[in-house]
């Protein structure tokens, strides 16, 4: 399985979709002359509510959106993602990152502003936004293949397995192998916690979206305060280390020397991978959260959304990155993602660190579960309807102790071949749509200047 999971992996990530991601991302960038960049001020606007009509469609609000979006890709994906990048690709996977990251900041602009252009009903006459209904309601039925093949891919790449599998991880490496709990057989032990998981998880998933919602604007900001400031305590501690490493991301970016022996395609797909997985701009999942918002102007919401590439990335996976770097383990630890991350912390500060990662990971890895199956449940509904959802509530619940006892290599390759496919038709629409976004940009601006927009 893992040596099949591996082949999938590979194809799926080619150069085509390289191009796709990245090109189409650059391409996007350029064409609404830096909008992400120019916007800025406004979109924090937006972001403190100043705009937020009470009265619009929608179940949440755009900054529960985003920080929605943000449990789900703030995640385990910037704590194990980073260290698994560099672990297979070498330092110069972070630079392949942030280029990665940047474009990204287009792609969600568009990816989210279409969110809301094209969203779609439910059977049960509710609004839906999602991928599949801007594939559907903005290119046409006959694009429909599309749609399915993004709701199917994302019943496999919305799976706990990452979550379950690290956060099972970082809890036996750090609490209960050195307390002698258990040795190196840990397959009872990896059960017992997945079993709990569930339990934990089922309670709040069971509460339906805007529990999630609330649940995730309380511990999105919690956890960011705490994480962050425990990487920057172990980036200054080793300061004098920083512009070194710097140069080494610049140098290895485009030599591929520490670990890919010169392969410097393979380390730029391994850091469009990362990214992709960390971020998820032009993968489609945030586009589904961002199509439920209380918005009734969809560049608003690309606005709000584009921000989330920038914070998950350039910032979040940055520090993680530079906190493996300047201790040095990445070059003596090749542990299992969190592993390695656990020994950065462990090395930076000796007597809490690793207790202090133990917190984080388990907040990172549940709000991301709550989001997860948000967005699993979506796709499956798409695709079956809302007589069987409870079946797939209990097999995402399943699959989280299958996930807390299978090999971290067999659940990065199963997320990322799904995240592939997910990404065509979510970056098809982005590019034959953008014209139109384009159109509804300008519109929006126009009346803004004119100080038409009405503030709340």
């Amino acid at each position: 399985m893992d040596a099949f999971l591996a082949e999938a992996s590979s194809l799926a990530w080619g150069m085509p979709l390289l191009i796709l991601l990245m090109g189409g991302g650059l391409f996007l960038m350029l064409y609404c002359r830096l909008i992400p960049f120019r916007m800025m001020g406004h979109s924090i606007r937006i972001l403190q509510g100043k705009y937020q009509d009470p009265n619009a469609a929608g179940q949440i609000t755009p900054f529960q959106a985003m920080a929605s979006a943000l449990a789900s890709t703030i995640g385990m994906g910037n704590i194990s993602g980073v260290a698994v990048g560099i672990a297979m690709g070498g330092p110069g996977v972070l630079f392949w990152m942030w280029v990665s990251a940047f474009v990204g900041m287009a792609t969600k602009f568009f990816t989210c502003t279409l969110s809301i252009m094209y969203r779609g009903k439910n059977e049960l006459g509710a609004v839906e936004g999602g991928p599949m209904y801007m594939v559907t309601q903005g290119l046409g039925k006959k694009w429909k293949p599309l749609s399915i093949l993004f709701a199917f891919a994302g019943l496999f790449g919305t799976l706990p397995l990452f979550q379950a599998n690290q956060l099972t991880q970082i809890i036996t490496d750090v609490v209960l192998k050195p307390s002698g709990v258990v040795g190196e057989d840990t397959f009872v032990s990896n059960l017992i916690m997945g079993m709990a998981m569930a339990l934990l998880v089922s309670i709040i998933l069971f509460g339906g979206l805007k529990r999630i919602a609330a649940v995730a604007s309380k511990l999105v900001p919690f956890m960011v305060v705490l994480y962050t400031g425990s990487v920057l305590y172990i980036i200054f501690s080793n300061i004098s280390a920083v512009p070194g490493m710097f140069s080494l991301i610049f140098e290895d970016a485009f030599t591929g020397n520490a670990m890919m022996g010169g392969a410097v395609m393979q380390v730029i797909i391994m850091g469009a991978r990362r990214a992709s997985f960390s971020n998820e701009a032009g993968i489609g999942t945030a586009a589904m959260m961002h199509g439920e918002s209380q918005n009734n102007e969809p560049v608003r919401e690309g606005l709000v959304a584009m921000w989330e590439p920038f914070i998950d990335t350039i910032v979040v996976c940055t520090m993680t990155g530079l906190a493996i770097l300047v201790t040095g383990v990445w070059e003596t630890n090749s542990g299992n993602g969190v592993s390695m991350t656990a020994a950065a912390f462990g090395e930076a500060m000796p007597q809490v660190g690793k207790y202090l990662l133990v917190v984080c990971v388990f907040i990172f890895a549940f709000t991301s579960l709550f989001s997860y199956c948000y967005y699993g449940s979506k796709c499956f509904t798409y695709l079956f309807g809302f007589k069987y959802r409870r079946l797939y509530d209990y097999f995402y619940i399943l699959t989280i102790i299958i996930g807390a006892i299978v090999t971290i290599t067999s659940v990065i390759n199963l997320v990322d071949t799904a995240f592939a496919f997910m990404a065509v038709p979510t970056m098809t629409c982005a590019l034959l749509l953008s014209p139109r976004v384009m159109a509804a940009t300008k519109e929006y601006l126009a009346r803004l200047k004119a100080g038409q927009i009405q503030r709340f």
